[in-house]
This record gives C-alpha cells, structure tokens and sequence, in this order.
C-alpha cells in the first residue's frame, strides 16, 4: 500500500496515512502547500521502503539522532554547529574525511584540544548513542592529534590539571561559603565531572546502598558512582530539601548552578574569593578549582593501590558491557575503593557539617575562626 495525502479537520496542513512493507505512518506533512506536501510523501514513502528493506541504519539523519540523544539526557554544548552542517544527512553518509573538513572550516586556527573538545567530543557521544539504538555501525574515530614537536609547556601550572594533597584541599574549600564548599567536597570524594554534579537529582542518589546512578554522562554511557562515608550525612541532609530545583546541589539562593553552553565560571566567585581570603592569612593556594576533585581522586587511588579497573569504573574510564550492565547496583568493590580515600581532620570540623541544608543558604565563610562576605 502506498502513502496518501489527506486533509485533516481543524488543520490545513497534509497528513500522510498508510502502510508500506508492514511500517504504518500517520503524520502531519506540516505544510498547506499541495505541491510540497506531494514531495514530501514520495520522499517519506521512499524512506520507509529503504527502511522495511536496510533496517532503520538506512533512513536515520544525524538531526534524528541528535534529537534522541538530547531527550536521553546528553549536552546541547558545541551542537548547534554540527547540526547546522549535518542535520538531514544520514548518518551512513558521514565519514571521517567529512569530520576532519568540518572541524578545519568551523575552527580555523585553533588547536587540535579545541577541535577535540568543540567538534569531536560531541559528534562521537551523538555516534554512540545512535550506536546503542542500533541505528548506526560502531566505529572507531579518529580525533585530532598535536602535531610532533609543536607542544609547549607552560611555565605555571594551570589550576584543575594536576592533584593536590586533601590537606591542601581541605585547608582552600573551608575558605568558601558553605553552598560551594559542600559541592567542591563532593567533588574530592566521589571523582565525578562537575557538570554531573550540578544535574544531579534526588532519584539519582541512594545514600542507604552508598550509590549513585548516572544515567547520563559527558561520554554518553551511563555510570555507577559509590558514595564515600565522609559523604553520607551531606547527602542525607540536602535530600530533605522540600522545594525549589530538582538539582541536589544548589547555590545559596537556592537556585540551580547554571551550566554555559560554551564556559564553565558556575563557582568562579567563590573559588576567586577563597584564594583571596586565604591570601589576607599569607597562603597563597592557586591551584584548586572544581575539576582538581577528578583529578586528586584519581591519583589517590593509584597511590591507595586500587586496582586499575575499579579505578576506571569509579571515575566513568571503563564502558565495557559487564560496567554498563551493574550501572544502577552498587557495586561493594567500589565502594570500599572509594573509602579509601583519607579525610583530613580539618575538613570534618567544618561546622556547616552538622546541619549541611540549615547552613547552604548562609553566604559567608565558615569553618577556620572567622567569619566575612564570600562570593
């Protein structure tokens, strides 16, 4: 049976009805016009023959998949542009060579980590849940690669990229107001990316089984995180939150950190105001910001001895089917890993410790004696 065109009451676009090779269609052409909506039902009627023939790998665009992808739960960050230059081609059609051309002409002159970042990243996460509902191949892309001997190191360390001592982060996230100092603890005690701390939500987080479930994540796989015991009476309170955003983690006036669509800056203030504050007491601490959290977990649990693979689960590194099947159990081995990691004396004293959700709307710095205006 082919498609037909037909006038629906109330609606003066062309709908589409019918069965072609046993895949039914009633849809709005969304168009008056009959010339178009003509078009449109051959093109439809071709798509769903391919379809009913080549399985749905042959009719899938890359604007479909992202679509898919973006109601799952992934990031809108850098997408715009490669929907723009790949929207309605179908996702068999895209190649390496049309990835590696589209990164040269949308960032001239820039390096390979911005490409990586602003064009790979996002395309490969798209690929990869298009992969999952089996509307694509896997593949292996490439990603853009430093050219030899054209790296140059920089002569300060930039803040984030190396690990600190939990002595030295306990001593900088005391120096912030309550609401930041209890998302950077966070941080340094369960390795997770910021921005899946700022969307975490109250169903994700199981403080009884020491878990939390990730559903959605920066590389499109969902994960399992396990909650240190330091971590226990933090999530327990913020939990009792009846009202405002959904977030788990919110700023002092009781809003959602905002996530940028092209920069981070969501605890700039208060990491700023930390430093200044600790600079007055002639510390100077400049090498802490929120993605230093990953990136100290990490090597402490190297140093803890913890095994490579359970290391790589925590931190979201592994993707194998085993690590996606147990995403939403908790997962003792992991647990234990992560209670590893120490806890400095100077951090339990924070005493916003005692009432975490009385103490987050309270804008000022607690914990080290003195009390001032924080950002």
């Amino acid at each position: 049976m082919v498609l037909k065109l037909y006038k629906r009451k109330g609606s003066p676009n062309f709908w589409l009805s019918g069965t072609v090779r046993g895949l039914a269609v009633r849809e709005s052409t969304k168009t008056a016009d009959k010339a178009a909506a003509e078009t449109i039902r051959v093109l439809r009627e071709r798509a769903l023959l391919d379809e009913s023939i080549f399985g749905k790998k042959a009719v899938v665009t890359f604007k479909t998949a992202v679509d898919a992808y973006l109601v799952a739960g992934g990031s809108t960050r850098f997408m715009a542009p490669l929907v723009n230059a790949f929207g309605n081609t179908l996702l068999r059609d895209i190649h390496q060579n049309h990835l590696d051309l589209l990164s040269f002409k949308l960032y001239p002159d820039t390096t390979a980590v911005t490409r990586n970042r602003q064009l790979f990243t996002p395309f490969i996460a798209v690929w990869n849940h298009a992969t999952k509902n089996e509307w694509a191949e896997p593949r292996l892309w490439a990603r853009p690669r430093k050219q030899k001997g054209t790296r140059k190191r920089s002569t300060t360390a930039r803040s984030g990229a190396h690990p600190v001592s939990y002595e030295r982060a306990a001593e900088f996230v005391l120096n912030m107001s309550p609401a930041p100092a209890m998302v950077m603890t966070a941080l340094f005690y369960t390795g997770m990316r910021p921005v899946e701390l700022f969307t975490l939500e109250p169903g994700d987080v199981n403080v009884a089984g020491r878990w939390i479930t990730l559903e959605h994540t920066k590389t499109g796989e969902p994960r399992g995180v396990p909650i240190h015991e330091f971590l226990v009476p933090l999530f327990t309170s913020l939990l009792k939150r009846k009202k405002g955003p959904p977030q788990v983690f919110q700023n002092y006036r009781g809003t959602a950190y905002q996530l940028f669509e092209e920069r981070g800056g969501q605890l700039k203030g208060a990491i700023n105001g930390a430093r200044e504050r600790l600079a007055k007491q002639g510390i100077h601490i400049n090498d802490v910001s929120p993605y230093t959290g990953r990136h100290t977990v990490s090597t402490q649990l190297v140093i803890n001895q913890i095994h490579p693979h359970i290391k790589d689960q925590i931190l979201g590194h592994a993707v194998d089917s085993m690590s996606r099947h147990y995403t939403n159990l908790p997962q003792t081995p992991l647990i234990e890993a992560i209670n590893t990691l120490p806890v400095p004396d100077l951090w339990r004293s924070a005493e916003w410790w005692a009432d975490p959700l009385g103490y987050v709307g309270k804008h000022v710095k607690w914990g080290v004696g003195q009390k001032d205006n924080a950002t």
